[in-house]
Protein backbone atom coordinates (compact mmCIF):
# COMPACT_ATOMS: atom_id res chain seq x y z
CA UNK A 1 0.00 0.00 0.00
CA UNK A 2 3.19 1.93 1.04
CA UNK A 3 4.12 1.87 -2.58
CA UNK A 4 1.15 2.34 -4.24
CA UNK A 5 0.26 5.55 -2.18
CA UNK A 6 3.57 7.01 -3.12
CA UNK A 7 3.40 6.05 -7.09
CA UNK A 8 0.27 8.23 -6.84
CA UNK A 9 1.10 10.74 -5.02
CA UNK A 10 4.36 11.38 -7.49
CA UNK A 11 2.15 10.40 -10.72
CA UNK A 12 -0.46 13.14 -8.84
CA UNK A 13 2.52 15.43 -8.64
CA UNK A 14 4.32 14.85 -12.11
CA UNK A 15 0.77 15.39 -13.95
CA UNK A 16 1.85 19.28 -13.63
CA UNK A 17 4.60 18.32 -15.29
CA UNK A 18 2.51 16.04 -18.57
CA UNK A 19 0.52 19.69 -18.26
CA UNK A 20 3.82 21.96 -19.24
CA UNK A 21 4.37 19.19 -21.74
CA UNK A 22 1.13 19.24 -23.49
CA UNK A 23 1.41 22.88 -24.40
CA UNK A 24 4.77 22.54 -25.91
CA UNK A 25 4.68 19.62 -27.50
CA UNK A 26 0.93 19.52 -28.56
CA UNK A 27 -0.47 22.76 -28.73
CA UNK A 28 2.62 24.53 -30.48
CA UNK A 29 4.47 21.43 -31.87
CA UNK A 30 7.16 22.87 -30.22
CA UNK A 31 10.01 20.18 -29.12
CA UNK A 32 11.02 21.99 -25.82
CA UNK A 33 13.63 20.20 -24.17
CA UNK A 34 14.13 22.85 -21.73
CA UNK A 35 12.22 20.70 -19.63
CA UNK A 36 14.66 18.91 -18.68
CA UNK A 37 16.56 21.92 -16.96
CA UNK A 38 13.14 23.58 -15.47
CA UNK A 39 12.59 20.84 -13.55
CA UNK A 40 15.56 20.59 -11.75
CA UNK A 41 15.61 25.13 -11.77
CA UNK A 42 12.15 24.48 -9.55
CA UNK A 43 13.77 21.95 -7.57
CA UNK A 44 17.05 24.12 -7.26
CA UNK A 45 14.97 27.60 -6.55
CA UNK A 46 12.44 25.92 -3.75
CA UNK A 47 15.46 24.37 -1.93
CA UNK A 48 17.46 27.46 -1.21
CA UNK A 49 14.18 29.21 -0.35
CA UNK A 50 13.07 27.00 1.51
CA UNK A 51 16.20 26.55 3.81
CA UNK A 52 16.35 30.47 3.96
CA UNK A 53 12.86 29.93 5.46
CA UNK A 54 10.54 31.26 2.94
CA UNK A 55 6.90 29.77 3.09
CA UNK A 56 6.32 27.19 0.78
CA UNK A 57 3.93 28.42 -1.47
CA UNK A 58 6.01 31.30 -2.03
CA UNK A 59 8.58 29.39 -2.97
CA UNK A 60 6.84 26.93 -5.13
CA UNK A 61 5.82 30.15 -6.70
CA UNK A 62 8.78 31.55 -7.58
CA UNK A 63 9.94 28.08 -8.69
CA UNK A 64 7.14 28.83 -11.14
CA UNK A 65 8.35 32.52 -12.32
CA UNK A 66 12.04 30.89 -13.02
CA UNK A 67 11.05 28.02 -15.00
CA UNK A 68 8.69 30.82 -16.83
CA UNK A 69 11.96 32.80 -17.39
CA UNK A 70 13.57 29.56 -18.81
CA UNK A 71 10.96 29.08 -21.19
CA UNK A 72 10.65 32.59 -22.23
CA UNK A 73 14.22 32.67 -22.71
CA UNK A 74 13.81 29.59 -25.44
CA UNK A 75 11.33 31.25 -26.86
CA UNK A 76 13.08 34.38 -27.49
CA UNK A 77 16.19 32.40 -28.89
CA UNK A 78 13.93 30.81 -31.62
CA UNK A 79 11.27 33.83 -32.44
CA UNK A 80 14.24 37.04 -32.16
CA UNK A 81 17.45 35.17 -33.44
CA UNK A 82 16.08 32.27 -35.89
CA UNK A 83 17.62 29.32 -34.33
CA UNK A 84 15.67 25.97 -34.58
CA UNK A 85 13.33 25.18 -32.43
CA UNK A 86 14.93 21.84 -31.38
CA UNK A 87 18.24 23.26 -30.72
CA UNK A 88 16.92 26.65 -28.91
CA UNK A 89 15.47 23.98 -26.53
CA UNK A 90 19.29 22.05 -25.87
CA UNK A 91 21.06 25.50 -25.71
CA UNK A 92 18.56 26.86 -22.66
CA UNK A 93 18.98 23.28 -21.21
CA UNK A 94 22.36 23.13 -21.46
CA UNK A 95 22.60 26.73 -19.06
CA UNK A 96 20.20 25.35 -16.37
CA UNK A 97 22.86 23.30 -15.62
CA UNK A 98 25.73 25.36 -14.97
CA UNK A 99 22.48 27.78 -13.57
CA UNK A 100 20.90 25.36 -10.93
CA UNK A 101 24.54 24.53 -9.94
CA UNK A 102 25.00 28.12 -8.98
CA UNK A 103 21.75 28.26 -7.30
CA UNK A 104 22.18 25.45 -5.09
CA UNK A 105 25.81 25.67 -4.75
CA UNK A 106 26.16 22.10 -4.53
CA UNK A 107 25.10 18.93 -6.47
CA UNK A 108 22.31 18.58 -3.71
CA UNK A 109 20.71 19.98 -0.87
CA UNK A 110 18.32 18.60 1.31
CA UNK A 111 15.52 19.98 3.10
CA UNK A 112 14.94 17.09 6.12
CA UNK A 113 14.64 19.47 8.55
CA UNK A 114 12.45 22.44 6.47
CA UNK A 115 8.97 23.54 6.46
CA UNK A 116 7.40 22.36 2.89
CA UNK A 117 4.45 21.61 1.74
CA UNK A 118 4.73 18.14 2.53
CA UNK A 119 5.13 19.19 6.48
CA UNK A 120 2.13 21.54 5.98
CA UNK A 121 0.04 18.82 4.34
CA UNK A 122 0.89 16.48 7.41
CA UNK A 123 0.33 19.09 9.72
CA UNK A 124 -3.34 19.59 8.41
CA UNK A 125 -4.03 16.08 7.72
CA UNK A 126 -2.88 15.31 11.91
CA UNK A 127 -5.67 17.83 12.79
CA UNK A 128 -8.30 16.32 10.39
CA UNK A 129 -7.82 12.84 11.07
CA UNK A 130 -6.62 12.88 14.54
CA UNK A 131 -4.80 9.92 14.73
CA UNK A 132 -1.25 8.82 13.04
CA UNK A 133 -2.09 6.28 10.79
CA UNK A 134 -5.60 5.41 8.70
CA UNK A 135 -6.75 2.31 7.85
CA UNK A 136 -7.49 1.83 4.24
CA UNK A 137 -8.78 -0.90 2.33
CA UNK A 138 -7.73 -3.03 5.25
CA UNK A 139 -4.20 -1.54 4.88
CA UNK A 140 -2.09 0.41 7.15
CA UNK A 141 -1.40 3.77 5.89
CA UNK A 142 0.33 6.80 7.77
CA UNK A 143 -1.40 9.68 8.18
CA UNK A 144 1.08 12.33 6.29
CA UNK A 145 1.62 9.80 3.22
CA UNK A 146 -2.67 10.10 2.92
CA UNK A 147 -2.30 14.09 3.40
CA UNK A 148 0.35 14.25 1.01
CA UNK A 149 -1.71 12.28 -1.94
CA UNK A 150 -5.03 14.02 -1.32
CA UNK A 151 -2.57 17.33 -1.63
CA UNK A 152 -1.37 16.28 -4.43
CA UNK A 153 -4.58 15.29 -6.40
CA UNK A 154 -6.25 18.92 -5.11
CA UNK A 155 -3.19 20.43 -7.20
CA UNK A 156 -3.53 18.75 -10.20
CA UNK A 157 -7.24 19.21 -10.21
CA UNK A 158 -6.63 23.20 -9.84
CA UNK A 159 -3.82 23.41 -12.14
CA UNK A 160 -6.16 21.73 -14.93
CA UNK A 161 -9.08 23.66 -14.39
CA UNK A 162 -7.48 26.78 -14.22
CA UNK A 163 -5.84 25.56 -17.91
CA UNK A 164 -8.79 24.73 -19.21
CA UNK A 165 -10.38 27.90 -18.41
CA UNK A 166 -7.71 29.94 -19.97
CA UNK A 167 -7.55 28.16 -23.03
CA UNK A 168 -11.22 29.11 -23.26
CA UNK A 169 -10.18 32.84 -22.49
CA UNK A 170 -9.24 35.03 -25.63
CA UNK A 171 -5.59 35.02 -24.94
CA UNK A 172 -5.48 31.30 -24.78
CA UNK A 173 -7.63 30.67 -28.00
CA UNK A 174 -4.84 33.32 -29.70
CA UNK A 175 -2.15 30.22 -28.68
CA UNK A 176 -4.54 27.11 -29.59
CA UNK A 177 -4.67 28.99 -33.01
CA UNK A 178 -1.07 29.85 -33.55
CA UNK A 179 -0.16 26.42 -32.89
CA UNK A 180 -2.72 25.02 -35.25
CA UNK A 181 -2.64 27.66 -37.86
CA UNK A 182 0.16 30.18 -37.81
CA UNK A 183 -0.23 31.63 -40.83
CA UNK A 184 -4.68 32.17 -40.11
CA UNK A 185 -3.22 33.81 -37.01
CA UNK A 186 -0.95 35.76 -38.10
CA UNK A 187 -3.68 37.14 -40.96
CA UNK A 188 -5.56 38.09 -38.39
CA UNK A 189 -3.53 40.76 -36.63
CA UNK A 190 -2.13 38.03 -34.09
CA UNK A 191 1.80 38.11 -33.14
CA UNK A 192 2.50 34.78 -33.51
CA UNK A 193 5.69 34.87 -31.99
CA UNK A 194 4.92 36.53 -29.05
CA UNK A 195 2.24 33.92 -28.43
CA UNK A 196 5.21 31.48 -28.70
CA UNK A 197 6.85 32.83 -26.38
CA UNK A 198 4.41 33.21 -23.61
CA UNK A 199 3.22 29.57 -24.47
CA UNK A 200 6.52 28.13 -23.82
CA UNK A 201 6.73 30.35 -20.60
CA UNK A 202 3.51 28.84 -19.28
CA UNK A 203 5.12 25.63 -20.20
CA UNK A 204 7.91 25.72 -18.28
CA UNK A 205 6.18 27.70 -15.48
CA UNK A 206 4.16 24.30 -14.78
CA UNK A 207 6.95 22.05 -14.78
CA UNK A 208 9.74 23.66 -12.87
CA UNK A 209 6.25 23.92 -10.24
CA UNK A 210 6.39 20.14 -11.01
CA UNK A 211 9.82 20.10 -9.63
CA UNK A 212 9.64 22.24 -6.34
CA UNK A 213 6.59 19.90 -5.29
CA UNK A 214 8.81 17.04 -6.43
CA UNK A 215 11.65 18.38 -3.92
CA UNK A 216 9.22 19.10 -1.26
CA UNK A 217 7.95 15.86 -1.48
CA UNK A 218 10.75 13.18 -1.53
CA UNK A 219 12.73 16.13 0.62
CA UNK A 220 15.71 17.11 -1.65
CA UNK A 221 16.98 18.96 -4.65
CA UNK A 222 19.66 17.32 -6.63
CA UNK A 223 21.31 18.43 -10.13
CA UNK A 224 20.19 14.90 -11.80
CA UNK A 225 16.91 14.94 -10.93
CA UNK A 226 15.52 16.31 -14.73
CA UNK A 227 17.12 13.91 -16.87
CA UNK A 228 14.72 11.85 -18.59
CA UNK A 229 11.47 14.24 -17.60
CA UNK A 230 10.94 14.92 -21.24
CA UNK A 231 10.11 11.56 -22.03
CA UNK A 232 7.53 10.77 -18.71
CA UNK A 233 5.85 14.04 -19.77
CA UNK A 234 5.50 12.48 -23.27
CA UNK A 235 4.73 9.49 -22.37
CA UNK A 236 2.36 10.28 -19.88
CA UNK A 237 0.82 12.65 -23.12
CA UNK A 238 0.53 9.85 -24.80
CA UNK A 239 -0.68 7.07 -22.56
CA UNK A 240 -3.53 9.72 -21.63
CA UNK A 241 -4.91 10.72 -25.37
CA UNK A 242 -4.97 6.73 -25.90
CA UNK A 243 -7.26 6.32 -22.61
CA UNK A 244 -9.62 9.17 -23.15
CA UNK A 245 -9.54 8.27 -26.92
CA UNK A 246 -10.38 11.90 -28.54
CA UNK A 247 -8.19 14.98 -28.93
CA UNK A 248 -10.83 17.42 -27.13
CA UNK A 249 -9.18 19.64 -25.34
CA UNK A 250 -10.98 18.76 -21.89
CA UNK A 251 -10.35 15.39 -22.59
CA UNK A 252 -6.82 16.14 -23.46
CA UNK A 253 -6.30 17.53 -20.27
CA UNK A 254 -7.76 14.57 -18.14
CA UNK A 255 -5.88 12.20 -19.94
CA UNK A 256 -2.60 13.51 -19.83
CA UNK A 257 -3.28 13.72 -15.86
CA UNK A 258 -4.34 10.31 -15.94
CA UNK A 259 -1.32 9.52 -18.42
CA UNK A 260 1.01 10.62 -15.71
CA UNK A 261 -0.55 8.60 -12.64
CA UNK A 262 -0.44 5.00 -14.54
CA UNK A 263 2.75 5.87 -16.20
CA UNK A 264 4.07 6.00 -12.43
CA UNK A 265 2.33 2.73 -11.50
CA UNK A 266 3.30 0.98 -14.39
CA UNK A 267 6.93 1.75 -12.86
CA UNK A 268 6.56 1.06 -9.51
CA UNK A 269 4.88 -2.47 -10.69
CA UNK A 270 8.09 -2.93 -12.43
CA UNK A 271 10.52 -1.72 -9.99
CA UNK A 272 8.28 -4.18 -7.06
CA UNK A 273 8.38 -7.00 -9.68
CA UNK A 274 12.39 -7.02 -9.23
CA UNK A 275 13.69 -4.26 -11.96
CA UNK A 276 17.19 -3.41 -11.16
CA UNK A 277 16.78 0.63 -10.05
CA UNK A 278 19.42 1.05 -12.85
CA UNK A 279 17.30 0.15 -15.77
CA UNK A 280 14.78 2.65 -14.88
CA UNK A 281 15.37 5.06 -17.80
CA UNK A 282 15.74 1.97 -19.91
CA UNK A 283 12.13 0.39 -18.93
CA UNK A 284 11.04 4.27 -19.13
CA UNK A 285 12.18 4.60 -22.65
CA UNK A 286 10.77 1.34 -23.91
CA UNK A 287 6.87 2.29 -22.78
CA UNK A 288 7.25 5.02 -24.55
CA UNK A 289 8.43 3.38 -27.49
CA UNK A 290 5.34 1.02 -26.97
CA UNK A 291 2.98 3.98 -26.57
CA UNK A 292 3.85 4.84 -29.99
CA UNK A 293 4.12 2.03 -31.59
CA UNK A 294 0.88 0.14 -30.46
CA UNK A 295 -1.52 2.51 -31.58
CA UNK A 296 -0.73 2.49 -34.90
CA UNK A 297 0.06 -1.26 -35.31
CA UNK A 298 -3.43 -1.92 -33.60
CA UNK A 299 -4.87 1.00 -36.48
CA UNK A 300 -3.03 -1.22 -39.10
CA UNK A 301 -4.11 -4.81 -38.32
CA UNK A 302 -7.79 -2.95 -37.64
CA UNK A 303 -7.60 -2.04 -41.29
CA UNK A 304 -6.10 -5.21 -42.77
CA UNK A 305 -8.70 -7.22 -41.40
CA UNK A 306 -11.30 -4.99 -42.23
CA UNK A 307 -10.01 -5.80 -45.95
CA UNK A 308 -10.01 -9.05 -45.77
Amino acid sequence: MLLLIGALTIGFILSLLALGVFISFRIFAFPDITAEGSVTLGGSIVAVLLTAHVHPVLATLAAFAAGAVAGSITGIIHTRFGINRLLSGILVMTALFSVNLHVMGKSNVPLMSERTIATIAESWGARVFGVPELRVIGWEVSTRDMSVLLLSILVAVAVATALYLFFRTNLGTAMQAAGDNDQMIRALGVNVDTMIVLGLALSNGLIAAAGALLTQYQGFADVQMGIGMVVWGLASIIIGEALVGVRQLGFVIVGAIMGSVLFRLLVAIALRGGLNPNDLKLITASFVFAALVLPDLARRLGRNKAAA
